[in-house]
Order: C-alpha cells, then sequence, then structure tokens
C-alpha cells in the first residue's frame, strides 16, 4: 500500500481524529477501583471496626444517642478515607500517564516527541538505538538496524531488521504480510521490543491492544512495583503499636468488669483505649506524602517512576552528571574550523573556499534527515553557505551503508554510492578516532594534538574529519578504508543559565557535583569552571581503564571531572562512589547507561533525549533534561521528608495524651473520661491535620544549607522519639491535671470531661504549631503561610464550639455548661504547652546533634564526600 503522507507524515488533526476513534495505544489496565469498591476497602480499617463494635454496644446499653453518632463518625471517617484514597488514584493514574513509553513521530513534516500512548495507526515513527518501539510498524527505511524481541519470543538474541523492498518512503508491504516476531531480516518491528542497534523510519500498522503484544495478551498490570523500605518499616511500627494496644485494651476491659462488674462499660473503655493506641494515620500518612509528592515533583517536570527515590532524594550526597545537554543546552552550533596544515575559520555568513570540502564531508558524514544536535550544526551550516544553483552535499546519491560508532572506535562512516558503481565514504569522530583511521604519523599526531588542545580550552566540543574514495566492495569494518584526513569541527554547546547558580546551591547543601563526559579533557574542564564546579583534576576512560578498583576508589574522593569516558564505565564510578559510603544519584540516557543508572541509588534519566531503556533503569526522569531539574528535585525531597518526619512526630505526640486520659481514670479509680465517641471525634481532627496540614507545609530555613541526611539515619531517631514523647506527656500532665482538680473547684464529672476535652483540642493545636516549626521558632510556625492549616483550624474551632455550647451535642458528649471564668482554662493550657516546649526545643536540638553522625567538612580544594 502507499501512505498518503510518505515524507511529513499524518497532520496533527488527522492524528488526533485517529486517536478518537481507535483509542490510546495502550494495552487493557485494570479498572480504577470504584467508589463501592473503595468502601468495603476502608471498612476493613482496625479503626473502623472499632467505631462499628462500640455504636453496637451503645445500643446494647440503650444509648441510641451515642451510638448514632458513633456510627456517623464511622460513616465520616470512611468518606475522609474514600477521598484521600479517590485523589491519590487520581494523582498516581496521572503518573503512569506519564511514565508511558515515549515516541519520535513525524507529523505534518516535523519530527515530535510524544506519549507512546498517543501513537496512532498511519503514524511515522523515528527509532534509533535504545528506543523501546511503541506500536508494530513495517519499516520504510532501515540504516543496520537489530531488535531485541525476547519480550515476545524469549529469545534473547537481537533480530536483523530490513525494510521489505526498496521503493520510496511510504511504500510498505502492509499490516497484511505475514511476518511475526522472531527471525533475521523480517520488515517490521513489533511494540515492546527494543531497538539495539542502528536507526530506522517505520510506519504504524498496528497500535494497543491490535498489536503483536496485545494479541499475546502481556498486561502492564502484571508489573509489580518493589515496596518501598520506609513503607516497610511503617508497617512494622503499626504491627507492634497494634499488638500493644490490643494487649491493653483487653486488659483494660478484664480489669474494669473484674474492678468495677460493668463489663459492657468495660467493652466500651477497652474499645477507647484501643482507638486511642492504633496509630492507623501512619500508613495513611506514608500513602498521602509519597502519592503527593511524587505529584509536586511531577510540576516542575521531573517524573518520580519508584516512591523509594523520593525517601533517597534527601541523603544524596553525590550527584554525578554529564555534559552535554544537562549542563549545557544541548544547541549545538558549529564555531570553528580548522585545516590540517593550521588554517583557522571562524564560522561566518559565508565560509573561505578552503574550508568548504571540510563542510561538506561532515554533512556526508551525518544521517541525511539527521536528529543529533551535532549532526543538525552540520546540516545548518551546509545550508548557510550554499551559492546559487547548489543543493547539500549527498543529494541525488544514495546512502548505501552505514559504520557505527563503537567503544572500540569512537568514528562513524556513511558510504555513499557514485554513478560508477563505486563510492564516497565520509567520517567523523573523536580526534584521536581520525588520527587512527587516517594512519597519521608521529608529528602530525602531535600537531594535530595541540589544535585539539587549543580549540577545547575554548570550550569548543571537537570532532574531526576524513573522506575517501573506495571502488570494490565495502569492508566489513571502516579500518577497511584509505580516509584522507580533512580537518576539525570546533562546537559550541552553551552552558544552561540555571547551572551556575544550581551547582552553587548543591555545594551549600554538601552535595558534591562531578562531570562524567565523553567529551575531551580541556573541553570539559572548560564547561566545568564556567559551572562553578571545584577542583581541576581530570580522569580521563584510557586513565580509568588502567586503575585497579581500590585506587579508584581513593581517586574518586577528589576528582571532579572525568573525561572522554565510555558509557560501560560510569559502573565502576558509581561503584567506587558508593564504596566511600556516598549516596550516589547519577544521570544517563544511553541503553549503556542504564547498568549505572540502576546501581546508583538514585538513577536519573532524560526523558528528552534519553532512551526507553535509561528510563526504565531509572528511578527519576527530567522531561526537560535540565540539570536545574535535579537540584529543585532534591530540594523537594527534603522538602517531603521534612514534613513526612513532622508528620510522624505529631502522630506519636498527640495519641500519647489521648491514651494517657483514656487510661488515667482506670488506673486511678476515677469516672471514665472518654468513650469511643470522643476518641472519633479527636480523629477526625487527627487525620486531615497530619496528611494535610503537614503535607502542604512549606520547606524549611536553609533546607539547602544543610549536610545531606545520613542514608542510615531511621525516620524516628532516639531524641525524635523522646522529643515526640515529651511533647505528648507535657500536654498529658497539663490535661490531666485539669480533670484531676475539677472536683476541687466545684465542677461536676461531665463538666471536668469537657473542660478536659476542650484544653486537650488547645493542646493538639499547640503541637501542630511545635511540629511545624522543627528547626525554627514558634513565630516562624504562626506567620508562615499553609492555605490547608487556614481550612482546618476554623472547622476545628467550629466543631469544639458546637460541642460545647449546643445542648444537643454536650448532651451526646456528656459535657456539661461551664461558668464563663473557666473558658479561659483550655486557651491558657494550650498556650503554656506551646511556651514550655518553645523553651525546651534547643535542649532537643542539643541532643539531636549529639546522636547524629558526624560528617565529614569541606577541605580548601576539595569537595565533601557524605
Amino acid at each position: 500500500m502507499r501512505f498518503e503522507n510518505a515524507e511529513t507524515g499524518l497532520s496533527v488533526a488527522e492524528a488526533a481524529k485517529r486517536l478518537a476513534a481507535e483509542g490510546p495505544n495502550a494495552l487493557p489496565q485494570a479498572r480504577r477501583r470504584g467508589f463501592l469498591a473503595l468502601v468495603l476497602g476502608v471498612m476493613k480499617e482496625p479503626m473502623l471496626a472499632l467505631l462499628i463494635a462500640g455504636g453496637v454496644v451503645y445500643l446494647l446499653l440503650g444509648n441510641r444517642e451515642e451510638a448514632l453518632i458513633l456510627l456517623a463518625f464511622a460513616c465520616l471517617s470512611i468518606g475522609i478515607t474514600v477521598v484521600q484514597e479517590a485523589r491519590t488514584e487520581r494523582v498516581l493514574e496521572a503518573l503512569r500517564d506519564l511514565t508511558s513509553p515515549r515516541a519520535l513521530v513525524i507529523r505534518g513534516g516535523e519530527r515530535l516527541r510524544i506519549a507512546g500512548r498517543e501513537v496512532v495507526r498511519g503514524d511515522l515513527i523515528v527509532l534509533s538505538e535504545g528506543d523501546r518501539v511503541p506500536a508494530d510498524a513495517a519499516l520504510q527505511e532501515a540504516t543496520g538496524l537489530s531488535a531485541d524481541e525476547s519480550l515476545l519470543t524469549g529469545e534473547a538474541v537481537p533480530v536483523r531488521k530490513v525494510p521489505a523492498r526498496k521503493e520510496p518512503v511510504g511504500t510498505v508491504a502492509g499490516p497484511s504480510t505475514n511476518a511475526r516476531p522472531g527471525g533475521e531480516d523480517q520488515p517490521m518491528v513489533f511494540s515492546g521490543s527494543l531497538i539495539v542497534r542502528g536507526s530506522a523510519l517505520a510506519l504504524v500498522t498496528a497500535t494497543g491492544a491490535a498489536s503483536e503484544i496485545g494479541r499475546i495478551g502481556t498486561s502492564l498490570n502484571k508489573l509489580k512495583i518493589e515496596t518501598p523500605h520506609l513503607q516497610l518499616q511503617m508497617r512494622r511500627l503499626v504491627v507492634v503499636f497494634a499488638a500493644l494496644g490490643v494487649a491493653v485494651s483487653v486488659a483494660v476491659v478484664v480489669l474494669y468488669g473484674l474492678l468495677r462488674g460493668g463489663w459492657l462499660e468495660g467493652v466500651l473503655a477497652g474499645i477507647a483505649v484501643g482507638m486511642s493506641m492504633l496509630p492507623e494515620e501512619f500508613p495513611m500518612v506514608l500513602a498521602v506524602f509519597m502519592a503527593m509528592g511524587a505529584w509536586r515533583i511531577s510540576k516542575v517536570r521531573v517524573l518520580t517512576r519508584r516512591a523509594s527515590a523520593i525517601e533517597t532524594l534527601g541523603a544524596a550526597s553525590v550527584l554525578c552528571t554529564d555534559k552535554t545537554g544537562t549542563l549545557t543546552e544541548n544547541r549545538m552550533t558549529i564555531a570553528e574550523l580548522r585545516l590540517p596544515d593550521g588554517q583557522v575559520a571562524q564560522v561566518g555568513p559565508t565560509l573561505p573556499e578552503a574550508f568548504r570540502e571540510l563542510a561538506a564531508a561532515g554533512v556526508m558524514a551525518s544521517a541525511p534527515k539527521p536528529f543529533d544536535p551535532m549532526e543538525k550544526a552540520f546540516h545548518a551550516l551546509a545550508k548557510a553557505d550554499l551559492r546559487e544553483g547548489e543543493t547539500l552535499p549527498g543529494a541525488g546519491r544514495s546512502l548505501t551503508r552505514s559504520y557505527a560508532l563503537s567503544p572500540d572506535l569512537l568514528a562513524m562512516s556513511q558510504a555513499w554510492g557514485i554513478a560508477d558503481n563505486g563510492w564516497q565514504i565520509a567520517a567523523k569522530g573523536a580526534p584521536e578516532a581520525m588520527a587512527d583511521l587516517c594512519k597519521l604519523d608521529a608529528a602530525t599526531r602531535a600537531a594535530l594534538t595541540a589544535h585539539v588542545d587549543q580549540m577545547a580550552r575554548s570550550g569548543l566540543r571537537v570532532l574531526g574529519v576524513a573522506e575517501a574514495a573506495h571502488p570494490g566492495p565495502l569492508p566489513a569494518s571502516q579500518r577497511g578504508f584509505d580516509f584522507r584526513f580533512l580537518g576539525l569541527v570546533g562546537l559550541a554547546d552553551p552552558l544552561r543559565a540555571s547551572v551556575p547558580t544550581a551547582v552553587a546551591q548543591c555545594r551549600n547543601a554538601g552535595i558534591r557535583v562531578i562531570m562524567i563526559t565523553g567529551d575531551y579533557p580541556a573541553t570539559a574542564q572548560a564547561i566545568a569552571a564556567q559551572a562553578g564546579l571545584q577542583g581541576t583534576s581530570v580522569i580521563t576512560g584510557e586513565d580509568l581503564a588502567g586503575m585497579s578498583d581500590a585506587k579508584l576508589t581513593h581517586a574518586v574522593k577528589d576528582v571532579t571531572i572525568f573525561a572522554r569516558i565510555m558509557p560501560e564505565q560510569k559502573l565502576r564510578i558509581v561503584t567506587a562512589l558508593k564504596s566511600t559510603g556516598a549516596v550516589v544519584a547519577m544521570t544517563g540516557d544511553g541503553v549503556n547507561d542504564a547498568p549505572s543508572l540502576k546501581a546508583a541509588h538514585i538513577g536519573v534519566a532524560m526523558g528528552g533525549r534519553g532512551t526507553d531503556v535509561a528510563r526504565e533503569a531509572a528511578s527519576i526522569v527530567l522531561l526537560d533534561d535540565d540539570f536545574g531539574s535535579i537540584v529543585t528535585t532534591i530540594r523537594l525531597g527534603r522538602r517531603i521528608y521534612d514534613n513526612l518526619r513532622k508528620a510522624m512526630s505529631f502522630i506519636l505526640a498527640v495519641h500519647v495524651p489521648i491514651a494517657g486520659l483514656a487510661l488515667m481514670p482506670l488506673l486511678f479509680g476515677m469516672p471514665i473520661l472518654f468513650g469511643p465517641v470522643h476518641i472519633a471525634f479527636l480523629e477526625m481532627v487527627i487525620d486531615p491535620v497530619c496528611s494535610l496540614v503537614f503535607e502542604a507545609e512549606a520547606e524549611e530555613d536553609g533546607v539547602m544549607a544543610r549536610p545531606p541526611r545520613p542514608s542510615a539515619e531511621p525516620l524516628f531517631s532516639g531524641p525524635t522519639i523522646l522529643w515526640s514523647v515529651a511533647q505528648g506527656a507535657l500536654v498529658l500532665g497539663i490535661t490531666g491535671t485539669i480533670f484531676a482538680l475539677a472536683p476541687g473547684y466545684g465542677l461536676t464529672t461531665d463538666q471536668g470531661r469537657g473542660l478536659t476535652f476542650a484544653a486537650l483540642i488547645f493542646g493538639i493545636v499547640a503541637l501542630i504549631l511545635v511540629d511545624r516549626a522543627r528547626s525554627s521558632s514558634i513565630l516562624t510556625a504562626i506567620t508562615r503561610p499553609n492555605r490547608a492549616l487556614a481550612v482546618v483550624l476554623p472547622i476545628v474551632a467550629t466543631l469544639l464550639a458546637v460541642t460545647m455550647f449546643w445542648q444537643p451535642a454536650r448532651d451526646l458528649f456528656n459535657f456539661a455548661a461551664l461558668e464563663p471564668a473557666f473558658l479561659a482554662v483550655p486557651p491558657l493550657a494550650g498556650l503554656a504547652v506551646l511556651l514550655v516546649l518553645e523553651v525546651m526545643k534547643p535542649l532537643w536540638r542539643w541532643a539531636q546533634g549529639r546522636s547524629a553522625p558526624t560528617t565529614p567538612r569541606d577541605t580548601p580544594g576539595k569537595d565533601t564526600v557524605h
């Protein structure tokens, strides 16, 4: 069949029409949980079971009002949890859309990078090494193409791919061909397979469930996301608290029944104690923080692929970054040309005649339709220098074969057919590789090295260019040609404007930045100086190859620049850094970067120019490939972890007075203070505060002016647990004293209960403010805006006022009206908690500093390794 838009691809409008008609290019996914499924899931929670059990016991005692209010709280708990889970699912669904493989398509003559799910039948897709094929497609053009189809066939050996026949672009055999996955020289590529070598242009013939992988029935739903370490730690913590709560609750029921004779009342007391000691907020808060944290990070165009990366970001101490496209703009322009005799031309409106052969060979050594920024620069230079009646170099000739870059030869060659059945060969690559191909003598090599050094010191990326004429059959290797060296080309790639500031922020935050590049050492040093990287010593790929692991481990403590590094050597660098105790973040974009990305604590893949293999191996993906985004992500990671610790500290602190006030009457023979209805009300306060208020909390001052968090530091350190317990004990002491002294001031039990309950609410508000400002003054906590807190506090105040002043609510809670003079007690109790804890805070900071692991400080001329 003949494709109707062979050169330009589908129009944007036609693609949108097909997407609407045929659906997204995605395999069937599990349905989103509906409302009923969410409710059933929530009803399995222990806290809800306790609420319902309490309502049943109240009914048995004949207290219908208390039973109804408790069941109303159960419904409210279901509502809050369902809303939170639905919100989390929506966030995760949006993030799943972002994680779909990217595809490069030609639409309306323009190359566009789109989500794989947006590819439609009839799209022209551009494939290159490292890409995951987004849909079944028939090859139109292919150069040295091989694909790994093991996902479909189980065969691990890559297979060669070729177009069906030599015809103009757009002519294909169509989906009616019997090509199936597996076997050499097939004209089709299949969704889910991986391009391991070469490049191609292909026409999409089937998407989604209609593709080969869809027919096989493979589903993304079978993929399991590993449970983050922090979540496992949280589960163990909840199990311990739950076991303790159950044991204490059973003891309360037995003691109450034996000592007071009221077994049903004892069950109510046991339920109240169980509810007060069960920290069901822990897992909910963790889920909300991880989901919303990933969403906040995605808002700065960074995709979190693994939740564990969020908890690791705050501990990152070394950031390894490549140069091109991350530190620089990946916007290459040719700035300078040099001939072998030393003549130099700065690129201007026109090129001197002597340099035109060099420029033309550079174009012919590039792809006819370039995507690589360097190759685009060669084409742009040639187009700008076209004279009247001229065409681009290579126009009218056929590209017969391409010799790809290889680890042992950093050069590529293209063979073009000419009229007399011979070939014209154009090559470009690293200057030293071109010197080998051209078999230059020692004196010429020395002169070449001097020229390269001079250009590289100006921050230029230097390539050598050569040409050859070949009359006979094409050899298997590009070393089989008799090349003539034509000269050097210097390409400029400007530093991103955000990089110097981002590097300075890393230095202030105790994060060491290391540049790892395949570029020439002098070029790397020039860019490093512009970026503000510390240190000038360089290790090259050749140096690294000759180093033992022990020597490399010692060297990485001081070296900031690695140049002429092959992708597979990055893994050794990551391993060496990890052996020093560093928490390593590593950027990468190629197929060979995948091992180092996976080995790093935080693998950072490039979303724009990166391959699907790199993105699949990484923990986070930069959608704009900008170094500044990495630093922003680390800042957000520190903020998320800080706020998570605040929320967990608050949860632990607030359960101390709740549990204490539930147990105190049983221990000292006092009237029962709290029943399940009171605990349920308190839970309605605690849940939104710890999940919404603390998640929305702004970052602490100086969040990027402190060293990284030690990776082994637990979420609850000893001083943090003691501080939380001290906070809770203070609130318990003040509220318990109020309840104990109430009869002495002529208050009835119901009046004392209401007064103590109000004082506890004010104490909880005080704990919110204290935990908001863990590392700053209370004035900061009061004045720092938090929209969630601004909503929650008025609601809490309104509900408290209703329970204290509206007679039907007072009856439900067993409260009684208070004299106006006593109404000042709860605010004063909250203020006392606030002031005492503010005085105690320096002591806690001192204890926390004493328990923190010592961290090496900066030494002159060196970066710190944590």
